[in-house]
Formats: structure tokens, sequence, C-alpha cells
């Protein structure tokens, strides 16, 4: 295994880095640096900022429109981005229904559905989670009943990220009742607008509307929309979660709070304390490792060979590294880290802060972080599947 990249590769990074440097708003890095809230529009106008250039798909082969980019020049693009402090593209369009939609729609679906999605002028949610069905997704009931030509939707999903803002949602529906759980999901793509669809807001610590329900009562949903076969879904929602766990691993972005921890730690003068150092050494410690074994996986792709079957072992330890990071800023800046102002995580706000500016949204992003080991897959349930898969 050779982790050192090619001179072209290195130009590629560097070529990627002078564009996000022209090409990124200064306002929206600057929040993404300090963990402030990003907008919608934030996240849209970068969005159509790579979509302009053809690199919102920047996953996507060429015949679809993407850059047609390897493992290492995909693994580069997304390090630059983040070190820049460019939002994370909202992954459930480019990066979890586009691959679907390509594996295992139809001519007609691809000409419909990608176009909105690389130009990202589309908006994309997840409609997996339920009541009672999060890390054992095939127990799910939202039930999709074939009337003719469209399906009847009925149920609820929950826990739905940013689905105040869509404007399509790709659902896990049940179709069958017979044999096993598994078996009787299809997998349909749901116009938001249509009538019979409801989103409820789940505030959450914060405050913040991060997270909503999605309720479906009877809503009328053409066949065309339903992806390859019925009751094949679960075949083409494992293929998605692959993509969503290698995606929340997110190395690179631990690279550069792992950076914004050191600066607060010096900038609250526990930096010399011996003990606080050894705690950002072992994270680094942690973080070099989470790259070396997507570096790993990486050099398995570009060689040719299969690729590593650890989207879970990333998921497990690139979300224990989040948790880590933000607790540990919390402890860097003491008693100064626990008062909340909401409005203080906001740019531009003119009032008084408790402590340093930088200490005002760490409760926050601490308390939003416990979530990370629970959802696209539990972390206890991620561990049994190594073992099962990769151990055997």
């Amino acid at each position: 295994m050779d982790l050192a990249f090619t001179p072209e590769e290195q130009k590629f990074r560097e070529d990627v880095r002078a564009w996000v440097h022209a090409n990124l708003p200064q306002d929206i890095s600057n929040k993404v640096h300090n963990s402030l809230h990003l907008s919608r529009e934030d996240m849209q106008k970068w969005a159509r900022i790579l979509g302009k250039k053809g690199w919102l798909g920047y996953g996507w082969p060429t015949e679809f429109g993407g850059p047609g980019w390897n493992a290492i020049q995909k693994h580069l693009f997304e390090e630059e981005t983040a070190l820049a402090g460019a939002p994370r593209i909202v992954p459930f369009g480019p990066v979890m229904v586009a691959p679907v939609i390509m594996a295992f729609g139809n001519a007609e679906q691809q000409q419909r559905f990608l176009p909105g999605i690389a130009s990202g002028e589309v908006w994309w949610s997840q409609g997996y989670s339920e009541p009672g069905s999060g890390s054992d997704l095939a127990s799910l009931k939202t039930r999709a009943e074939r009337k003719g030509d469209k399906y009847i939707v009925n149920g609820q999903k929950t826990w739905t990220t940013l689905a105040q803002h869509g404007d399509w949602i790709f659902c896990l529906v049940r179709t069958s009742t017979e044999g096993k759980p598994q078996t009787g999901i299809s997998f349909l793509l749901i116009d938001m607008k249509s009538p019979g669809v409801t989103v409820r807001p789940i505030i959450m610590l914060d405050g913040g509307h991060e997270v909503n329900e999605v309720f479906f009562d009877n809503v009328e949903v053409p066949a065309e929309n339903l992806i390859g076969e019925e009751n094949k879904g679960w075949t083409y929602a494992k293929h998605l979660l692959s993509h969503e766990r290698t995606n929340i691993a997110d190395v690179n972005r631990a690279k550069r709070e792992l950076e914004r921890l050191k600066r607060i730690a010096k900038a609250e003068g526990v930096y010399t304390d011996t003990r606080f150092r050894d705690e950002i050494a072992k994270l680094e410690v942690d973080v070099v490792a989470l790259e070396m074994l997507v570096l790993r996986v990486l050099s398995a792709e570009k060689s040719g060979k299969n690729s590593l079957d650890i989207a879970g072992l990333l998921k497990i330890k690139g979300s224990e590294i989040q948790q880590r990071y933000s607790e540990l800023m919390m402890l860097a800046a003491g008693p100064f880290a626990v008062p909340f102002i909401k409005e203080a995580m906001e740019a531009g706000w003119q009032g008084d802060y408790v402590g340093a500016a930088h200490a005002a949204p760490l409760a926050a992003t601490y308390f939003n972080m416990r979530k990370t080991t629970i959802y696209g897959g539990s972390n206890e349930v991620q561990r049994n599947i190594v073992a099962q898969t990769v151990l055997g």
C-alpha cells in the first residue's frame, strides 16, 4: 500500500484548493470555521456554485454529468473543501439517492431527476427511520398500496434531517407483508408538495430546527416513481447506506475541527497544560488512524481490488471522534462553554458574550454530537455487523 500522493494528484489538489479559495464565499467560510448557524440560503448557495462548476456530483461518473474522478481525487476534493471551511454538501441528493438512481433507476428516471440534483436546485430528504424502526430499519411500517398507476402511501418517518427544506424525499415503504421483513420493502420517490405530506419540526436541545417528523396521509405517488422492482428496496437501501456510513466518517471535517480545538485551547490558556495536550494528542492519533483507514480503502479501489467492507468501521470511529473533539472544546473553555445564548450562534450578533465569542456554540455542538453514534445505524449494531462480515 502506497499512501504517498503522485505529482499528478498533488497538482489536482492544488487546482482544487485554488478554485475553492476563489469561489467559496468568505462569509460562509467564516460561519463554518466558527461553528455558526448556516441558513438554507448558505447551503444552497454553495451547492449551486459547485453545481455550476459540475462538482456537486463530485463522485459521479462522466456518463451522468459528473467529473469522473477516481477515489483519490474525490478524497482530495473533500479534504480541500473541508479545510477551506466549505459547508458539507447536503448528502441526501448527490451522495445518497443519486447513486441509487444511477444503479437501479431507468433511463427516464435518470433524465428526470439527476439534472436537478447535479445543479443544486432540488433539495432531497431521506425517509428511512420511523418511530420504532431506527437501527432495526427492516421493521418499518409506512405502507404503500398499489392502486392502478399509483401508490397510496400512509405512515410516518422521523428524525428526517432538514426536511423543512425538502422538495423531494426518497422513502423506504412496505409493499408486502409476506416473508422476511426485508423482502417486502420498496424504494419510492415522493414529491413533498403532494397533498397529504405534512412536515412537523422536532426542536432540539439547542433550540435548532434540524430534524423533523414527516407524515403521509393517503399520499398519491405515481407508480413511475418506484425505483427498480417492487419489494427489492432493501437491496437498494444497502447500496445507499454504504455511501452514508462512509460519508458520516467525515475524516476531513475532523482534521479541520482538530485545528479549531487547538486554537480554542491556546486562546483559553490550556494548550500548555500537559494533561490537556495529552488528550489533544490522543485525539490526533485517532484522526490520523481514521485517515489511514480511509486511505487503505482508496488504495484498494485505485489498484482495482475489491474495496474493503469496512463502511461500518469508518462510521464507528468517525462518529466517536466527532463526539470527542466537541467534548474537548467544552473542557477547554470550562464554565464559559456552559451558558447558552442561541442568538450568539448567528453571524454578526452584537450582544454580550459570556466569555470569548468562540465559546458560544460549544455546548450546542456538544449536545448535537451525541447523535452521531446513533444515526446511520447505531454503533452497537455496526459493531455486530463488522464482527460478522469482516472478522467472520
